[in-house]
């Protein structure tokens, strides 16, 4: 799998087929890049301007760190139900 590009390198890679003197293809090879990466690049910049309705990039950053807190906090309260049902049985048993 080819290294990913810098951010800049993708965004003057979508201004320059938004430009249209040149087809998608064209500039793709041009660029080293494949036809199809370059129109996902195109595909997320509209959904990042508002062009077209979707998830941002920054929203969907923001929902993987979400679910990233959420599974922690669930394994948290696991483990405390574990442990106070453990001291509970502690104090029942007769000693």
């Amino acid at each position: 799998m080819p290294a990913p590009k810098p951010p800049e390198f993708r965004r003057r890679a979508v201004e320059l087929a938004r430009q249209g003197e040149q087809t998608v293809p064209v500039i793709a090879k041009d660029l080293g890049i494949s036809e199809s990466c370059l129109r996902r690049w195109m595909a997320v910049d509209d959904v990042d301007t508002g062009r077209v309705e979707g998830t941002t990039s920054d929203e969907r950053a923001e929902l993987v760190e979400l679910r990233r807190r959420n599974r922690v906090l669930e394994m948290e309260v696991e483990i405390l139900k574990r442990a106070s049902a453990y001291f509970a049985r502690e104090n029942i048993l007769p000693k």
